[in-house]
């Protein structure tokens, strides 16, 4: 027994050496595993990636983004592209094929920049350009040196990468400081391109240098260096600083149009064709405050305009203490609207005139009625009122404009951007009429006070017109509606007349009116033989229901189409209306 309890022994001294070299190799993989672990997942990346802005060598970045084209040239003769300024400063600039030209409308400054020139117009005066508008591979690049004047912008440019950052007013920089090291004041702090420390270097960045803070992403923010160079850095390296405020420019407070003193402007057209009225027959109109003679038409496609103006009726006007806006009409004409409204050196040649009349004549106001228009021309219309606006202000006039309710027609309604031209004008004229036009399948009233209120309230709400700006334009004349029976079918017809004639057909034909509610209207209708007259009356009633909606929604005032179609007695129903006081 002794040979085999001593051959034991040694096996088991050998199996004692073995467990300490296993726990050795565990450990061994269990720190290396630990190690590649921290090295994989937290060890620095030090590799660097440059940015190159997508290979273009003048980016422009605004509030972290790089825009879609790059600058041109450099320090003064910095050129941006036109989309630029559209597209984040001012999204009526306009580049006009046709003319080769750029067309920025202010308040009070129409400006014209020719491409290639180095002469600009400021309201038709000529200015010097150090720089022009250039066009660099189909695109259109502005200098900015001479727009400061008009846009309050900056341009940030970085001599190291020629990368261009832009501001604009009231804009908001939140700035940070990269923090110090005392004991490492040389150590560089890492911009990466991803907010995590295995993304590469995208810049070194010194201590103390100060970058723009874009936004926070948990550890990290997202910032922006005077370069250009955009990537992340860890927030323990960064620390907030100062905000800076892009300077809001002063601007100086248009000129408040002419209203009437305490009171809503009381407007009435009147109708000239080949000559002026004899003012010396014309009545009393108690409470008018504006008369509008239709006096300038366009006459052709190139911008020339037909002019009926009389000096002897302006001094008729002023001498009744009426102001004097004289209409100037497209004729109705689609084809040589869309003509004359097409480039810049046409439209201008109507304002010209125009300024010229208004001098000549020595009017107030212009109120500018565009009917029957393309709505290919929608933009050119809103264009057109841009440039005249300025001309006509600085020569002291009030400018409005003439819009219908809003319905399907492409060519009486749809054409007409009232958000955009009531932006611009100072008084916009609602011609409430016609709801029944004159050859309407359907006999109804011209103008139902439901209509009436559901037309105005609507440019009110959706093209956001301040009530401030908007005139209830009402009618004088009544449509005489006649429906007979023709091959089993109804036939509508009408024509229009103005007040005096109703009345004389009610005496005559001895008829009691009844107020129809539903469309606030005294009704009639007779026989003749086989046909069947209808009348929705407008007369004292429905003018005084139509003046109500003036105070309701406290509206400039009202306006009247036209003089002539009313009784007397209506001048006094408005007038009376207007005045009372709740």
């Amino acid at each position: 027994m002794e040979p085999a309890a001593m051959n034991a022994e040694p096996r088991r001294r050998k199996s004692g050496r073995l467990v300490p070299l296993i726990f050795i190799l565990f450990m061994i993989v269990i720190l290396g595993g630990a190690g590649y672990g921290y090295w994989h997942f937290y060890w620095p990346n030090s590799t660097h990636q440059t940015p190159d802005f997508d290979g273009s060598k003048k980016p422009i970045f605004y509030r972290g983004a790089m825009l879609k084209l790059p600058a041109a040239g450099e320090k003064e003769a910095l050129k941006l592209p036109i989309d630029v300024y559209k597209d984040l400063i001012d999204p009526n600039i306009r580049y006009e094929e046709q003319s080769q030209s750029v067309i920025i409308t202010t308040q009070d400054k129409v400006v014209r920049l020719k491409t290639s020139q180095l002469t600009g117009l400021v309201n038709e005066k000529p200015f010097t350009l150090r720089f022009p508008v250039e066009k660099i591979d189909d695109n259109t690049y502005l200098p900015v040196e001479p727009l400061l004047n008009y846009y309050n912008i900056e341009t940030r440019e970085s001599d190291e990468t020629g990368a261009v950052i832009l501001h604009k007013e009231g804009d908001v920089i939140q700035w940070g400081k990269v923090t110090a090291s005392a004991d490492k004041p040389d150590k560089l702090r890492a911009m990466r391109t991803e907010p995590t420390v295995k993304a590469p270097i995208a810049a070194d960045v010194k201590q103390g240098d100060s970058v723009m803070l874009l936004e926070g992403e948990n550890d990290w923010y997202k910032v922006q260096l005077p370069n250009g160079y955009i990537g992340y850095m860890k927030k323990s390296e960064v620390s907030l600083d100062r905000t800076e405020t892009i300077p809001i420019q002063e601007r100086k407070e248009p000129k408040a149009p002419w209203k009437p003193l305490g009171g809503k402007i009381n407007l009435t057209w009147q109708q000239v064709y080949n000559k002026n009225p004899d003012t010396s027959k014309i009545g009393a109109m108690p409470g008018l405050n504006v008369i509008s003679p239709q006096w300038f038409h366009l006459a052709d496609g190139e911008g020339n305009l037909k002019n009926t103006g009389d000096i002897a009726f302006t001094k008729w006007a002023h001498a009744q203490g009426y102001q004097l806006w004289a209409l100037f009409s497209n004729g109705f004409e689609p084809k040589q609207t869309s003509e004359a409204l097409a480039t810049y050196d046409k439209r201008i040649k109507m304002i010209k005139q125009l300024v010229s009349y208004a001098q000549m004549y020595q009017i107030d106001g212009i109120n500018i009625d565009f009917e029957n228009v393309y709505l290919k021309d929608k933009e050119n219309v809103v264009q057109f009122v841009r440039e005249l606006t300025p001309f006509l202000h600085e020569q002291g006039l009030v400018v409005s404009i003439d819009v219908t309710v809003k319905d399907g027609s492409e060519v009486y309604s749809l054409f007409m951007d009232r958000r955009a031209v009531g932006e611009v004008v100072d008084y916009m004229m609602v011609m409430t009429y016609d709801e029944h036009w004159g050859s309407s399948p359907k006999a109804g009233p011209v103008a139902s006070l439901p209509w009436v209120e559901k037309g105005l309230t609507q440019i009110m709400e959706e093209d956001d017109v301040p009530a401030s700006k908007l005139v209830l334009g009402v009618p004088f004349y009544t449509r005489l509606w006649t429906e007979e029976m023709k091959d089993g079918k109804t036939k509508v017809s009408s024509k229009a007349v103005g007040m005096d004639v109703v009345q004389k057909t009610i005496q005559e034909k001895k008829l009691t009116p009844t107020y129809d509610k539903a469309s606030g209207n005294n009704y009639v209708e007779y026989k003749e033989g086989d046909k069947t007259i209808k009348i929705w009356i407008e007369d004292a009633v429905s003018m005084k229901s139509r003046t109500e909606l003036v105070k309701k929604y406290d509206l400039a005032g009202i306006a009247s189409w036209s003089r002539s179609f009313e009784t007397p007695d209506i001048w006094n129903v408005i007038k009376d209306t207007l005045e009372k006081r709740p």
